[in-house]
């Protein structure tokens, strides 16, 4: 954000307690940096955030507003889908928000419960006119960020929150940009395909190194990234060479994006395909408290299911 708004006099950053750095510290320094006319807290409406910044951006600014966890965002839906998404669309082009970036926290922390812990990227899938990305460690998170901003498109940028305090690497120095809808193969193999984005990429890289040691089995990992747009012919030219695919993610099996990358694989790749397309994800439920490793698309259930596509 602050390569962001260094080249950008009109970038803003705004949202609830932002102003103070953060609930996760992520605009230290900003205000200082900046001043208060473009570092600012917001009252606590997600609906009127969205709003606003849908406003700012019709109007040439570039809005980086702050849902402070994913969980909040319901509120701000309508003023995201019918507003944000379609609003070039509805103007004929004469208008649009497309710098607007949205950026909120997401998924499990280990103590969140089912208000700190969901991740709703499914229901925005759904919604035509809005870019989703959704990184897996500190480069991921600034060079996708530094892409939503400067998109022309409205674009939604998920934080897997445990990883605020649990990744720890080196980050190009400066400005760089990954782009949207770039996947990233982040393991190489021959055998299966192991899909996920966020934090589900380390569980699943846990699971290729499991599958490698205990079995020889030589599991081939990508890191998705981008949700809209996705990177379908990375994930089909893998397919085609290892002939199994298993995607992973935390939000609910049901309509969770998994089923739309399982139904495209199975129509691309069906005369290549060894086994069906497995999912292994969150379950329909709330997502909970004291169980949580027992919800969690963990290392071991997505290992169970590698060892169900090699024995097919």
């Amino acid at each position: 954000m602050e390569v962001a708004m260094d080249s950008d006099d009109k970038a803003m950053v705004f949202g609830e307690d932002v102003a103070f750095g953060g609930v996760f510290r992520c605009s230290m320094g900003l205000r200082e940096q900046f001043g208060a006319d473009r570092v600012f807290n917001t009252p606590l409406s997600e609906q009127g955030i969205i709003g606003f910044a849908i406003g700012m951006a019709s109007v040439g600014y570039t809005p980086i507003a702050e849902i402070q966890f994913a969980d909040y965002v319901f509120p701000a839906f309508d003023q995201i889908v019918n507003e944000a998404a379609k609003y070039r669309y509805r103007t004929g082009g004469t208008w649009h928000c497309g710098s607007l970036t949205i950026r909120m926290p997401c998924g499990a922390v280990g103590h969140g419960g089912l208000y700190h812990s969901q991740s709703p990227e499914a229901f925005f899938s759904h919604c035509p006119g809005l870019n989703l990305v959704v990184p897996r460690g500190p480069t991921q998170a600034k060079g996708l960020l530094l892409a939503a901003i400067r998109s022309p498109d409205p674009t939604l940028v998920f934080e897997p929150k445990v990883l605020y305090r649990q990744a720890v690497e080196e980050v190009p120095v400066g400005d760089f940009e990954i782009p949207i809808g770039q996947a990233e193969v982040v393991r190489r193999g021959t055998e299966v395909t192991l899909v996920g984005w966020g934090n589900q990429v380390h569980r699943l890289l846990k699971t290729a190194e499991m599958a490698a040691q205990q079995d020889g089995i030589e599991c081939e990992v990508i890191d998705l990234q981008s949700i809209v747009p996705w990177d379908e012919e990375a994930v089909v030219a893998s397919v085609e060479k290892t002939g199994r695919c298993i995607v992973a993610h935390e939000a609910p099996v049901t309509s969770g994006f998994g089923a739309e990358l399982a139904a495209v694989v199975q129509d691309r790749c069906f005369l290549k395909l060894e086994a069906p397309v497995q999912r292994v994800c969150g379950w329909d439920t709330p997502f909970p408290l004291a169980w949580e490793e027992f919800y969690l698309p963990s290392p071991l259930r997505v290992y169970d299911s590698v060892k169900k596509v090699m024995s097919y």
